[in-house]
């Protein structure tokens, strides 16, 4: 069987056509990837047919779509004829290599990489916090960092309720950011310590199981790693807001899915009250609020694990800075933190296009 899944390319609801959409992923094996085909599976997104993309490592493999059997084929340049939308989650290196091609064949690409972050010509988007920004690609998307997302859809409500002057966040990572193997890596690391065997160390540089450690990324001369300099900078150009100060610390921790993250936030000016907090973070859409002081319960990765919603609770004015307060937030890295993120930019592109029919 091929490994494109033929649907009807139209169908009719009262006098419009709906168009039906022919979508590729590629890195379709990966942790992103297979959230990307669960996603399109289980929820109503109007897809004409599906192409599983990856290495040729994985090329020939089979994955299931919806009752069928989908051979997975090799990401090449002429992958994307035919293709309307193309989800790429096979890093950084194959989306420099492969994305254009797409855009060439016609194709929106969502990149779920670094690549394209940062290019001025491209729009970098959180769909509930800059949907105006998808209007102005150039064949393009990109998806932030995962740890970006979860910080602005805790952060955007507050900003439109006042002004923000400084942030200072400090993360929590999951290892399901460094992919499928990371997460066995602390499940297969667990059981070694527990039997009292050396932990085996693969996907990252230290041991994850009982422990953590700063973010395994490269360290720049000011001494910010990659992740760090990824959420301030990527945080102004989605905010549209070059001054906005941002300062981060990340860690890896013991967590399988999920990331969390301590959020001090100062306003320029007096801070808003704790009530009108709480109700522009409940009225903000995909944020839930879980913040109960009389039960000690509060946003946990735990929680997060597999919700579309970002938890954020633990709001609390800051007893050393008037205008500032403290929050916590926790979201699923594998879905609004990466494929849950791309597949809501593929949903608002389209929106946007039947705008103008």
């Amino acid at each position: 069987m091929s490994g494109k899944m033929s649907v009807t390319k139209f169908t009719h609801t009262g006098d419009l056509f709906l168009k039906k959409y022919n979508v590729a992923i590629a890195g379709a094996t990966g942790a992103v990837g297979v959230e990307f085909i669960k996603l399109l599976q289980e929820r109503d997104f109007p897809l004409g047919s599906l192409k599983l993309l990856a290495s040729h490592r994985s090329a020939g493999k089979t994955m299931d779509f919806k009752g069928e059997k989908l051979v997975v084929e090799e990401l090449t340049e002429s992958s994307f004829e035919g293709i309307d939308i193309a989800f790429f989650s096979a890093g950084g290196g194959r989306s420099k290599e492969y994305a254009n091609a797409a855009v060439k064949s016609g194709a929106l690409v969502i990149d779920n990489s670094s690549a394209f972050r940062m290019d001025p010509g491209v729009p970098l988007v959180v769909p509930e916090v800059n949907p105006e920004d998808i209007e102005w690609n150039k064949g393009i998307i990109a998806n932030p960092n995962c740890s970006t997302i979860i910080l602005l859809m805790a952060v955007t409500p507050l900003i439109r309720l006042q002004k923000v002057k400084r942030i200072i966040v400090s993360t929590y990572q999951a290892a399901s950011g460094a992919g499928a193997a990371a997460m066995q890596e602390l499940i297969d690391q667990s059981r070694q310590v527990l039997d009292g065997e050396e932990a085996t160390k693969n996907s990252f540089p230290h041991q994850i199981a009982f422990n953590l450690f700063s973010h395994n990324t490269t360290i720049a001369d000011d001494g910010y790693n990659e992740e760090e300099r990824k959420m301030i900078f990527e945080s102004r150009k989605i905010l549209h807001d070059d001054a906005l100060m941002i300062s981060a610390t990340c860690v890896r921790v013991p967590v399988l899915r999920a990331h969390s993250e301590s959020v001090n936030i100062e306003f320029d000016g007096e801070r808003p009250t704790l009530d009108a907090i709480r109700s522009a973070l409940a009225a903000f859409p995909n944020v839930r609020l879980v913040d109960d002081r009389v039960a000690n319960y509060f946003p946990m990765p735990l929680d997060a694990s597999g919700i579309d919603e970002t938890l954020v609770g633990r709001i609390r004015y800051d007893l050393s800075n008037p205008n500032a307060i403290d929050l916590f937030v926790c979201g699923d890295q594998i879905l609004k933190g990466a494929a849950l993120n791309g597949y809501q930019i593929a949903e608002e592109w389209i929106r946007q296009q039947s705008a103008f029919v």
